[in-house]
């Protein structure tokens, strides 16, 4: 039976930025392997599939090698496709059931705002070969249930960064977060993502890594209220605003593909 599959540019307002995800709205529940499969032949940093659950979706997160517990911007690119595609009538909140618990999304014109779980981090030594792997030099190192965070002195050290993918890979964790504060007047901080264990080398833009990255800056600047920037190759902008133990992330997406999965 055939299956329908968008691609969506996450945290963007244009096409061929952000960060691209396809999205499966099923016809009919399918089987593990064939997931994977699917993202593998995808081969973008994340795919999601959905199949109608309660008042909501059960919403799964595959990268071309494996599933993950959290992908903001598969999300981003979800909620997008329900209404788009006329899954969910415009006014309605989509309600997603995840393996990070129950997730949401609102619309405000271009606008689409995730409600995720905060990952704060906490000060952590920095595992064997992180440092050398990554070639900057670090002014705080932190951890969280997934993902190392490491701030580094100023947005050129984040951008000039060259890690030792081998390296990175390596290390026994989700994924790296490195990050500075910006020197634009338009963001707060800047980051970058890598998560070579899982597949994906560099991500355009990483909304689950925002989950970490709120608390972080929101303690270190003083506000709630954030502008991100994720300095990847592509390039995307997360709003985030911290509220106890969640994290609003905001931002806009695009579709830029349409097709039939035939197998």
């Amino acid at each position: 039976m055939s299956q329908r599959i968008v691609q969506v540019d996450a945290f963007t307002a244009v096409p061929y930025a952000g960060n691209p995800a396809a999205v499966c709205v099923m016809n009919e529940p399918r089987e593990d392997g064939w997931m994977q499969r699917i993202a593998m032949e995808m081969n973008l940093s994340e795919t999601a599939f959905l199949t109608p659950e309660q008042d909501g979706y059960r919403l799964r997160w595959f990268t071309p090698k494996a599933e993950v517990d959290l992908c903001g911007h598969a999300t981003l690119a979800s909620a997008h496709v329900l209404w788009e595609d006329r899954h969910l009538p415009p006014e309605r909140a989509a309600v997603f059931y995840t393996r990070s618990g129950r997730l949401g999304a609102t619309r405000q014109g271009n606008w689409i705002t995730l409600d995720f779980p905060a990952k704060n981090s906490a000060p952590a030594e920095p595992a064997a070969g992180l440092v050398d792997a990554l070639g900057v030099k670090p002014v705080a190192i932190g951890r969280n249930a997934w993902d190392y965070i490491v701030e580094v002195a100023n947005a050129r050290d984040v951008l000039d960064a060259t890690p030792d993918l081998r390296g990175l890979r390596q290390v026994a964790c989700r994924g790296v977060i490195l990050t500075s504060r910006s020197d634009s007047a338009e963001h707060d901080f800047i980051s970058r993502f890598f998560a070579p264990a899982v597949g994906v080398d560099e991500d355009p833009v990483t909304g689950s890594a925002h989950c970490c990255l709120a608390p972080y800056w929101a303690e270190r600047i003083g506000r709630t209220e954030l502008v991100g920037f994720q300095a990847s190759a592509r390039g995307g902008v997360v709003r985030v605003r911290l509220h106890g133990d969640r994290v609003f992330l905001s931002g806009q997406a695009v579709t830029v593909m349409r097709g039939e999965l035939l197998g």
